[in-house]
C-alpha cells in the first residue's frame, strides 16, 4: 500500500512528458533531446497534371512520378524512408488546380513536386499558407517564379521563347508566332521579339488562337501570309520565285498539345511554293509528335526547336531511361523524350538530394523548405547547371525573381529525329534581364 502513492506521480509524469514531446513535434520544433522523432516515416509528396481534357494533357508527369517512387522504394527509399507519391488530375482548369492544392494540404504532404499547370495563381497561395514547397513545376506561369515557396528548375516558357527567337533569327527574315490566347500566352511575343530585334530582325506577327480549338485553318493562312508567303505569291513571282521567297520566312507555334493540330492545318493549306521554315519549343513539339507527323518525310523535318534540356538521345538521360525500363517499361504514357517527363525527373532529383541533405533529421515541409532556402546545391548530372535558390543564386529578372536557370538547348529535326544543335546550352539570362 505504501508504494501506490509514489507510482501515481510517475504515470502522470510520463503522460506530461509524452504530451510535451507531441506538442514539440506538432509545433515543428523537432524531437526533444534524448527522444527519437519519426524520422524514418514515409516522405509523402504530390504531383499533379491535366489528364483526359479537351486541351493540353500531360499524363506522363504523374506516371513518371509514380515510376520514380517505385524505383526509389525498390532501392532502399530516401535514406531508408519510403517515398509515397499522391497524384491529382488538375483537369486543365483553374478550379481543378485549386482542388489539387487543397488535397495536398489535407494529405499534409512534404512538397508538391514536378507538376504541370497553367494556373499557378490558383494553387500557390494555398501551398504558401501551409508552408508547402512547390519543387520543379513546369514553368508555365509567372507565379511559379514569384512565390517564395516555389523552386523552379528551368527558365519557364519565357526562356524558351527568348531562346526560340535567337534560334530563328539566324534563319528567318520574317516570323509568325501562333500562341494561345491566354494569360500565360500573353508574355510570349515580347520575348520572341526581343531576341529577333537583337539580331536585326523585325518583330514577329502575333497570332492568337484558342488552345482547345480543333482547326487552325485561319491562323495557318494568316501565319503563312505574315511570314512572307501569301497564297498570291506565285502569281507575282512565279512558282520558283515564290518558293525562294517563302523559304526566308518562319512560322513558330507554342500551343501545347494543340501545336500538332495547328501544324496539321498548316500542312493542309500550304501550297508547294509556301514552304516556309517552322519552329516550336519542347513541351509543344516532341519526338512523339514528329513520329506521328510522318518522321523524316513529314511536316516537321527541318524544324527549329528550343528546349530546356539536352536532346533526348543525350547520354545524360541514361539514368532516367534506366528507371523507365525497370519500373514503367509498358507504360505508354511515359516517353523519355517528353519535356514533362524530363522535368519531373529533374524535380524528383531535387527532392532526393534535399532529403539526403537532412540526414537522420525530420523530413517535413518545414525542414525541406529550410534546406532549399539555406542553399543546398543540386547536381543533375549536367542536365542543368547546379541548382540553388538562395537570393544570391537568382537571376536578376524583374518579374521572375525566383528564376535560377535560364539555359536552353537548340535542336533541329533532322531525318525525323530531334538532334542537338551545338554541344552546349545557351544562357538566356542576359536577354531576360533586359526584357522583363
Amino acid at each position: 500500500m505504501t508504494d501506490r502513492p509514489r507510482a501515481l506521480p510517475t504515470r502522470r509524469l510520463n503522460r506530461l512528458l509524452a504530451l510535451a514531446v507531441t506538442a514539440s513535434l506538432a509545433a515543428g520544433c523537432g524531437a526533444l533531446p534524448g527522444f527519437s522523432s519519426d524520422t524514418k516515416g514515409p516522405v509523402t509528396v504530390m504531383t499533379w497534371a491535366p489528364e483526359n481534357t479537351k486541351g493540353t494533357d500531360a499524363p506522363g508527369v504523374p506516371a513518371m512520378a509514380r515510376a520514380y517512387a517505385r524505383w526509389v522504394n525498390a532501392n532502399g527509399g530516401l535514406g531508408g524512408r519510403d517515398l509515397k507519391v499522391i497524384t491529382c488530375n488538375e483537369q486543365n482548369d483553374v478550379n481543378g488546380a485549386a482542388d489539387c492544392a487543397r488535397q495536398a494540404v489535407d494529405a499534409e504532404v512534404t512538397a508538391v513536386v514536378g507538376s504541370y499547370s497553367q494556373y499557378g495563381r490558383s494553387f500557390l497561395s494555398t501551398l504558401e499558407a501551409e508552408g508547402i514547397p512547390f519543387i520543379g513545376g513546369f514553368g508555365l506561369t509567372q507565379d511559379e517564379f514569384t512565390s517564395p515557396f516555389s523552386y523552379p528548375v528551368n527558365g519557364g516558357q519565357v526562356a524558351l521563347m527568348a531562346g526560340n527567337g535567337r534560334q530563328l533569327a539566324t534563319h528567318c527574315a520574317k516570323v509568325s508566332l501562333v500562341r494561345p490566347d491566354t494569360i500565360a500566352g500573353d508574355d510570349l511575343p515580347e520575348l520572341l521579339d526581343f531576341s529577333l530585334k537583337q539580331a536585326g530582325r523585325p518583330a514577329a506577327t502575333d497570332i492568337r488562337a484558342k488552345e482547345d480549338a480543333n482547326d487552325f485553318t485561319a491562323q495557318a493562312e494568316h501565319a503563312l501570309a505574315s511570314a512572307g508567303a501569301p497564297a498570291s505569291l506565285a502569281t507575282t513571282l512565279g512558282t520558283e520565285g515564290a518558293r525562294e521567297q517563302a523559304r526566308k520566312g518562319c512560322v513558330t507555334a507554342a500551343l501545347g498539345d494543340q501545336t500538332t493540330t495547328f501544324f496539321d492545318s498548316l500542312r493542309r493549306v500550304r501550297e508547294d511554293f509556301q514552304d516556309v521554315r517552322i519552329g516550336s519549343v519542347l513541351g509543344s513539339l516532341d519526338q512523339t509528335s514528329i513520329n506521328r507527323g510522318g518522321g523524316k518525310s513529314g511536316v516537321y523535318e527541318g524544324a527549329y526547336v528550343t528546349g530546356w534540356y539536352p536532346a533526348a538521345s543525350d547520354d545524360r538521360w541514361e539514368p532516367m531511361r534506366k528507371v523507365i525500363r525497370e519500373q514503367a517499361f509498358n507504360d505508354n504514357r511515359i516517353d523519355s523524350a517528353d519535356a514533362g517527363v524530363q522535368n519531373t525527373w529533374i524535380a524528383y532529383t531535387v527532392l532526393t538530394q534535399v532529403v539526403g541533405s537532412l540526414g537522420e533529421g525530420t523530413v517535413d515541409a518545414r525542414s525541406v523548405t529550410r534546406a532549399l532556402n539555406d542553399g543546398v546545391r543540386i547536381k543533375t548530372g549536367g542536365l542543368t547547371p547546379t541548382l540553388s535558390w538562395r537570393f544570391e543564386d537568382t537571376i536578376a529578372v524583374r518579374d521572375y525573381p525566383r528564376m535560377v536557370n535560364a539555359h536552353v538547348w537548340f535542336q533541329q529535326v533532322k531525318r525525323g529525329q530531334l538532334t542537338a544543335v551545338g554541344r552546349t546550352s545557351v544562357n538566356m539570362a542576359d536577354t531576360l534581364e533586359r526584357t522583363i
